[in-house]
């Protein structure tokens, strides 16, 4: 069987890296057959190279980001290709927009209090965001999807780290929707140093943020999915 590399982006902030390590050990009980190792693109360690040098036997890169962007397309397959296991070493997809990503994202917003049967409240999707605006219209599904089996007047989505659709901008748009109550979901993994950023912003404009996905269990489980997709095509070619 081919060990699971849990891929992180990996972070100067320890708490992103706790995070990854409490994904790794979650994906872990719920396979406890399958040899599952952590590693990060950049910041934190081991690195990819090194847990892929160290590996006996077929590895399935599975990476632990939510956007199929520069890391998944570019970083991933680099260092897999300075590696002389490449023969050996697959990647899986990224985890994307699934669905219960998205309803443990739902759940994070009602565990601020907000019911799901609340027509005041507008919620304001934050992703990290990316120059590729191919891969953020795809994020940008995560908003009407989020607005699944609630009442909720409306749901938009704001990229962290690029000025189209800024944190401003979409806040505003809501507010011209005549919502009663704002609040932020985070559409990251972990907390770190651009959520920290986001719930500044929450803060200086007196609404409430949601916590980030964390190690969730269906998070885990979509982990686990996105892995026996990659071992099935495999098999099959």
């Amino acid at each position: 069987m081919s060990t699971l590399v849990l891929t992180a982006h990996g972070s100067k902030d320890p708490r992103s890296a706790a995070n990854a390590q409490a994904v790794a050990a979650q994906v872990t009980r719920l396979r406890p057959d399958l040899d599952v190792r952590l590693a990060f693109l950049e910041h934190s360690s081991p690195s990819l190279a090194d847990v892929l040098t160290s590996t006996d036997g077929p590895a399935v890169v599975t990476p632990l980001l939510l956007a199929n962007a520069y890391h998944a397309r570019v970083d991933i397959p680099a260092q897999i290709a300075s590696c002389v296991t490449t023969q050996h070493v697959w990647q899986a997809p990224v985890l994307g927009e699934d669905d219960r990503l998205v309803s443990v994202l739902r759940r994070r917003v009602t565990e601020l209090g907000v019911s799901r049967l609340d027509d005041r409240v507008g919620v304001l999707v934050v992703a990290i965001g990316t120059s590729d605006l191919a891969v953020n219209a795809r994020t940008g599904r995560v908003a009407p999807k989020l607005l699944a089996g609630t009442s909720w007047a409306g749901a938009t989505t704001a990229f962290a780290t690029q000025q189209q659709r800024s944190l401003t901008e979409a806040l505003g748009r809501l507010r011209r929707q005549r919502v009663g109550r704002v609040v932020i979901a985070p559409w990251f993994l972990a907390p770190g140093l651009i959520p920290d950023r986001v719930e500044r912003f929450a803060a200086k404009t007196g609404i409430e943020m949601a916590a980030p996905l964390g190690a969730d269990r269906l998070l885990a489980e979509t982990v686990l999915d996105r892995f026996a997709e990659a071992t099935a095509d495999q098999i099959a070619a």
